[in-house]
C-alpha cells in the first residue's frame, strides 16, 4: 500500500455459489483509497457496486484477493468502517439518542460521554430537539440522518455508503447531500460512496469510479476537478456538463451490453 493509502483491495473478485460454477459478480479489481477521499462508484444495476462495499465492510467474503485498512486485513465487520445502508437501518424500539448511541454502547464508553457524543452528531446533522423520538415518528430524511450520526459517532476510519439517499425524494436527496458534503469538508473523513445517479456521483465525489456490466470491474477512474465547498450552481458549469456527458457515455454503453442490446 502506498503511503497516502488507507484502504488497499487487490485482485478482489466475488463468486456467488450456484449452479454450473455459480455467478461471477466481480471481477478481479484493484483499489486505492486515501485518506480523506470521497470516492463514489457509479455502474449498471447489477454490476457489483454493493458487492464490493459489503466486502470492504466485512459483510461478504472476497472469492480472490484481498481488503486492508490501514494494512490490517479486513476479515469481518468491524468499527473502523461505518456503514450507511439505503434502508433505514435503526432500531424501531429505541430513540434516535439511544439509536446514535449504539455502537458507543458496544464499545463501552461511560453513558454520560456515549451520550455527549452522540448529542454533537445529532445536531451535526440537524437533528437537535429530537432526540427522544422514535424513528416512527421521524421522515425518512430524518431517518437517514440519524443513521448517518450514528455511524460517524462511532469515530469509522471509513464511512462506506450504500446509495443512502436513494429511497428519498429529490428535494430531500439534495439536501441531504448538501448536509454529508458539508459534514465531509469538517469531519475530514474518508467516504467510499455507491450511487447509480450520475449528478450525485460528481457532486458528491472527489474521484467517480465507473464499473462495467457485470460481472462488475473498474472500467475508469476520473477526478472531479471542482473546489470545496461544493454548491449546486456547479451543476451548470462547464467542467460539471463535460464530465456529466463522459459518465452519461460510460453507463450507457454498460447498460446497453447488460440489456444485450450490444456486445
Amino acid at each position: 500500500m502506498n503511503d497516502s493509502s488507507i484502504l488497499a483491495v487487490d485482485g478482489v473478485s466475488k463468486t456467488f455459489a450456484g449452479a454450473n460454477g455459480g455467478t461471477l459478480a466481480l471481477q478481479a479489481t484493484d483499489l486505492r483509497v486515501a485518506e480523506n477521499d470521497f470516492i463514489t462508484i457509479l455502474g449498471p444495476s447489477g454490476c457489483g457496486k454493493s458487492t464490493l462495499l459489503r466486502m470492504v465492510a466485512g459483510l461478504d467474503t472476497p472469492s480472490t484477493g484481498t481488503i486492508a485498512l490501514d494494512g490490517r486485513p479486513v476479515t469481518g465487520p468491524g468499527a473502523d468502517r461505518g456503514m450507511v445502508f439505503q434502508s433505514y437501518t435503526l432500531f424501531p424500539w429505541l430513540t434516535v439518542l439511544q439509536n446514535v448511541c449504539f455502537g458507543l454502547r458496544e464499545k463501552g464508553m461511560a453513558l454520560a460521554q456515549q451520550q455527549d457524543v452522540a448529542r454533537q452528531f445529532i445536531a451535526k446533522v440537524g437533528l437537535a430537539g429530537f432526540e427522544n423520538h422514535f424513528p416512527k415518528q421521524l421522515s425518512g430524511g430524518m431517518q437517514q440522518r440519524t443513521a448517518l450520526a450514528r455511524a460517524l459517532a462511532n469515530a469509522p476510519r471509513i464511512l462506506l455508503m450504500d446509495e443512502p439517499f436513494g429511497a428519498l425524494d429529490h428535494q430531500t436527496r439534495e439536501l441531504m447531500q448538501e448536509l454529508l458534503q458539508g459534514i465531509w469538508e469538517s469531519e475530514q473523513k474518508t467516504v467510499l460512496f455507491v450511487t447509480h445517479d450520475i449528478d450525485e456521483a460528481i457532486f458528491m465525489g472527489s474521484r467517480v469510479v465507473v464499473m462495467t456490466a457485470r460481472p462488475g470491474r473498474i472500467k475508469c477512474d476520473l477526478p472531479v476537478p471542482i473546489a470545496h465547498p461544493r454548491h449546486y450552481a456547479m451543476k451548470t458549469t462547464p467542467v460539471f456538463m463535460e464530465l456529466k456527458a463522459r459518465l452519461t457515455e460510460e453507463i450507457r454503453v454498460e447498460v446497453q451490453k447488460a440489456s444485450g442490446l450490444v456486445h
